[in-house]
């Protein structure tokens, strides 16, 4: 059975001849087949070479984000690390004023365990996945630790905020600044002549000279009364109670609230005295106490 034969002509456009070429059917089918294949072959290899490509500049932005991300969680487990060093420091300065108050604490200060230090240079997966979750309860323990520390600081706070209150009403500084003309306890009495107990110190300055709480207190009483003459009391609460007698005059009131360094009166010769002083008196609980005691 004879072939197809398919002629292709070949007219250049200068004068010359005119070129044949003759080609079966069958070899234009498989020249044909080849050309297909070549393209789909150039097409494939084109798509898979722009696809790894692709493929290796993701991997090389996985390896740069690994590496930040790696220096990263090193830098978190550095600062995980100092702040526990920080809660550490807290925990013993909080002892320390535990001490000095003698205030037991009802928190518990138990040590955490931080973590710190740099990632393995080349460590697997598994030993980032284990920092990181070391991290996480290092994070989860600092956070209770520190709520427990702020707790103990509160308490610490009220207590201070107590004894600070009792401090200032506690007697500490000088009604008057003069000379002591007669100490307290026993002595012989200018008028009678005989021994008698003398509950205070006489303070001798000039009349008319300022006197002034020496704590924070409430005025308890104002009265003019034969020995003392115009007479002061306040009450510092705590069972402390302080008198001042021979005054000019009193600037306070009976209920009013004075500060430490308030004027309460002025320096005079009122009652029974033998010249310008201050009798001054301080009671604890009733009881009659040195006044050099809370002087300073």
């Amino acid at each position: 059975m004879a072939k197809n034969i398919y002629t292709l002509l070949i007219v250049p456009q200068k004068k010359s001849s005119v070129k044949k070429i003759n080609a079966s059917s069958t070899l234009i089918k498989f020249v044909s087949i080849s050309v297909i294949v070549a393209i789909f072959s150039l097409a494939y290899f084109s798509y898979d070479y722009i696809r790894i490509k692709r493929e290796t500049v993701e991997l090389a932005d996985l390896k740069r984000l690994t590496v930040v991300q790696k220096k990263q969680i090193d830098l978190l487990a550095r600062k995980i690390g100092e702040f526990e060093e920080r809660i550490a420091d807290l925990k013993q300065f909080d002892k320390k004023i535990r001490i000095m108050t003698n205030l037991r604490s009802s928190y518990d200060n138990g040590q955490v365990l931080g973590v710190g230090g740099p990632i393995p240079e080349e460590g697997d997966m598994g030993s980032k996945e284990v920092l990181i979750g070391n991290i996480r309860k290092n994070i989860d323990r600092l956070l209770e630790d520190a709520t427990s520390q702020e707790k103990s600081f509160t308490e610490l706070l009220e207590f201070l905020g107590k004894q600070r209150s009792v401090l200032a009403s506690t007697p500490s500084i000088w009604p008057v600044i003069g000379w002591v003309t007669s100490e307290f306890g026993y002595r012989i009495s200018a008028f009678t002549g005989k021994r008698e107990f003398h509950r205070g110190i006489d303070i001798a300055a000039k009349i008319g000279k300022e006197i002034v709480a020496p704590a924070d207190g409430i005025v308890a009483s104002m009265q003019k009364k034969p020995g003392m003459g115009n007479m002061v009391k306040i009450d510092h609460r705590n069972g402390i109670t302080t008198y001042y007698g021979h005054l000019t005059k009193a600037t306070v009131r009976k209920g009013k609230r004075v500060k430490r360094g308030d004027i309460i009166g002025y320096l005079g010769n009122s009652g029974r005295s033998t010249g310008p002083h201050l009798h001054y008196g301080v009671f604890l609980n009733g009881v009659p106490v040195n006044p050099r005691r809370y002087l300073f």
